[in-house]
């Protein structure tokens, strides 16, 4: 067998301009968001349709090259770039399959309330797209303009909605996708009640680019919220978020996002340039959205009859208060002295605050100077642990240290970002053995030669 890919062949398909191989221009395919992850490959492939994925596929795996999937590359744990040391053990290839060219958006379907849409288009251009038709789209990320359909869908994503309408595999009528082989998959029938054999699109969602590549998705849509408010909470205990939600809820409100953040993250986008909302210095602040009639007048009531001192309330879409939290991210990279240790993680709810606090101990525990940093979606469990200053030489461990404490209460080491390569190790972990064996069993099945994404998941 060819061991070599054949740029020429892949040229021939998506155009010369489209295989690039020149080391500056493919360099920032080969690093991940955090910059942690740097890969190696033979080559960038730029594809437009299903049917030139089909092609360059198809000719992979005449020679044995590997492919690795990238949609917006916004990825947190090394997922959507090449494994360097994969790659050097390989006799064979390897290219990075981007979707960036596959934008393209569908008509909305008004009636079926569905949107087909190719892999690379964004999260924002598809709500976009659904508020032009007076619907709505709903999975939000902070990375909207970036994170693409391909992407999101690759790694299950959730985002600030799951509280009202689950994850991103919740929101997935149907799907096109292509094997390793060239084959294609395409279940695209916006039935909602369709049990014809097994459910292909639910499982190569959350399955990071392993069992084929992603080239389009038909997502349902949702009518808009309706008139919405957003309350900034100070609150003292992560308890007395759900005692608040519940009281939301109880109110005839329907809640829409529950965001936590603490002190020091406010504090770091405040220094960055935000404009600080509330006046008093809870340990914990709780961006509360919720929708229906009289969104506004209803949600002031309920904080005024459960005794709330510190907030702050306004008319949804209140773009200023959600700042604080969409800010946190890229604040937290440009603060920390060293790349900072990023874990997504979900704890159970009636554990958040001691977990919050074990992690305080653990990082004042230290003899470097690391600062904890969490802000995430309460209402989920899911958790964005941040520790700044942390010597890249002592990174592993102290994540080891923080990730064996969420599987101690239960948790989940990877919340909404995959496992990609950071993580891999930790699948026979939080899963049996009996789980891991059938995971094999599928992938090898799918892709017997482990072309697709080799390195991710599995260790």
């Amino acid at each position: 067998m060819v061991t070599r890919f054949d740029a020429h062949r892949l040229a021939t398909i998506v155009g010369d301009q489209h295989v690039l191989t020149d080391a500056d221009v493919m360099a920032r395919y080969l690093v991940d968001w955090t910059g942690r992850r740097m890969g190696r490959a033979d080559a960038i492939v730029r594809t437009r349709s299903t049917d030139e994925v089909s092609a360059v596929l198809s000719a992979c795996a005449a020679t044995g090259t590997a492919v690795v999937a990238q949609g917006g590359n916004t990825g947190l744990v090394g997922g959507s770039v090449p494994d360097d040391r994969v790659a050097s053990n390989r006799a064979a290839s390897t290219i990075v399959l981007s979707t960036e060219r596959m934008t393209d958006i569908d008509t909305v379907d008004p009636v079926e309330m569905c949107v087909g849409v190719q892999a690379g288009a964004t999260i924002a251009a598809i709500e976009a797209a659904a508020a032009a038709a007076d619907l709505h789209f709903a999975i939000d990320l902070a990375s909207r303009d970036s994170a693409t359909a391909g992407g999101i869908v690759a790694t299950n994503a959730g985002g600030v909605h799951v509280v009202r309408h689950g994850g991103t595999r919740a929101q997935v009528l149907g799907m096109e996708a292509v094997l390793a082989d060239g084959r294609v998959i395409r279940r695209w029938n916006p039935l909602r009640k369709d049990n014809v054999g097994y459910d292909l699109p639910g499982l190569i969602a959350g399955s990071e680019g392993t069992l084929a590549v992603i080239t389009g998705v038909l997502f349902t849509l949702v009518d808009p919220p309706g008139p919405t408010a957003v309350a900034l909470i100070g609150v003292e205990n992560a308890d007395q978020i759900f005692v608040l939600v519940s009281k939301v809820r109880r109110a005839g409100l329907t809640v829409e996002a529950v965001e936590l953040m603490t002190r020091a993250g406010v504090g770091l986008v405040v220094e960055a340039g935000a404009r600080p909302a509330l006046t008093g210095a809870s340990a914990f602040q709780v961006l509360l959205e919720a929708s229906g009639a009289q969104a506004t007048e209803r949600l002031a009531e309920v904080l005024n009859d459960a005794g709330v001192e510190d907030a702050v309330l306004d008319e949804g879409p209140a773009h200023a208060l959600w700042e604080l939290r969409e800010r946190h991210t890229e604040t937290i990279a440009r603060a920390s002295t060293t790349v900072p240790v990023k874990l997504d993680v979900t704890i159970r709810r009636r554990d958040l605050g001691q977990f919050i606090e074990d992690l305080d101990a653990v990082a004042a525990a230290v003899s470097f100077g690391c600062r904890p940093v969490v802000f995430g979606h309460a209402a989920d469990g899911n958790l964005h642990v941040n520790l700044l200053d942390v010597p890249l030489p002592e990174q592993a461990a102290l994540a080891r240290r923080v990730l064996e404490m969420v599987i101690a209460r239960g948790g989940s080491v990877s919340a909404e970002h995959g496992i990609g390569r950071d993580k891999r190790d930790w699948l026979a972990v939080a899963r049996g053995d009996a789980d891991v064996a059938v995971m094999r069993a599928i992938k090898n099945a799918v892709d017997p030669d482990n072309r697709l994404n080799p390195g991710a998941i599995f260790p």
